[in-house]
């Protein structure tokens, strides 16, 4: 899985970006961001999040990230950004940090804290819960956002007919991804850029604002649903090119 050594972009010695989507969601989110920093010279991969559990995710999002030459900016979603805090710190390869309607948790948070802090999710409402079967014959939980609530709370201002298709093709989270915590912390060494989606209904713009201040993280901000790398790819790869430059050479 490691971007082509001998890429324009690589050749131009851009860095490669690594994306991580977030829970109820899949690679395939990143496909506008991806196509227009293409068009500028870009690498990029776009990691399966297992979305099973931070550790776990965060050790496989690190693995593909050492398989990777050269210099790396790694951007994250929703749940994605826990996973990205936890995977990036130690990684010499990894320059940048880019949080998109994201969480950027300290030690000890979890998804289910943060968003706990402020008002204004509804996803507390809008989940469904349906067991699986873990290897050792267990039973645990994983989540859904319910297929008829998904456009509103989700995606508000993505086009009503690939919403629809986003909700019933979601990849849905373990509950014990969204209760784990990080152990370790990679903004407080890593330069962060934080999007803030002023519409968003899953993780709260307040919350977002808190965390980015926190990690003393550069923002911007866009009026946009929690899915505004769908809806908005162009500003999202905006933000990543911003990130990218400022922390080339």
């Amino acid at each position: 899985m490691t971007a082509a050594p001998d890429s324009p972009g690589q050749k131009a010695g851009l860095p490669t970006v690594v994306f991580v989507h977030g829970a109820f969601a899949d690679s395939s989110s990143w496909n506008g961001v991806i196509a227009n920093l293409k068009r500028r010279g870009y690498p990029a991969m776009a990691v399966a999040n297992p979305l099973r559990d931070v550790q776990q995710d965060a050790a496989y999002v690190r693995s593909v990230v050492d398989s990777i030459e050269g210099p790396v900016v790694m951007v994250a979603h929703s749940y994605g950004g826990i996973v990205i805090t936890e995977a990036a710190d130690g990684a010499a390869n990894v320059k940048a940090l880019v949080y998109v309607a994201s969480v950027s948790p300290d030690v000890g948070e979890s998804v289910l804290d943060l968003i706990s802090k402020y008002p204004g999710s509804e996803l507390g409402t809008s989940i469904k819960m349906v067991p699986f079967r873990l290897p050792d014959g267990s039973t645990s939980m994983e989540q859904y956002i319910e297929t008829d609530k998904f456009p509103a709370v989700f995606a508000a201002d993505v086009d009503p007919d690939l919403a629809a298709l986003m909700a019933v093709t979601q990849r849905p989270a373990a509950q014990s991804a969204q209760t784990g915590s990080v152990t370790k912390t990679a903004w407080k060494s890593i330069p962060s850029w934080t999007l803030i989606s002023k519409q968003d209904k899953g993780i709260p713009p307040d919350l977002q604002r808190f965390m980015a201040d926190r990690a003393g993280s550069t923002t911007v901000e866009v009026d946009g649903s929690h899915a505004v790398a769908v809806s908005q790819p162009g500003q999202v790869a905006d933000l990543i090119d911003t990130a990218a430059r400022a922390t080339a050479g």
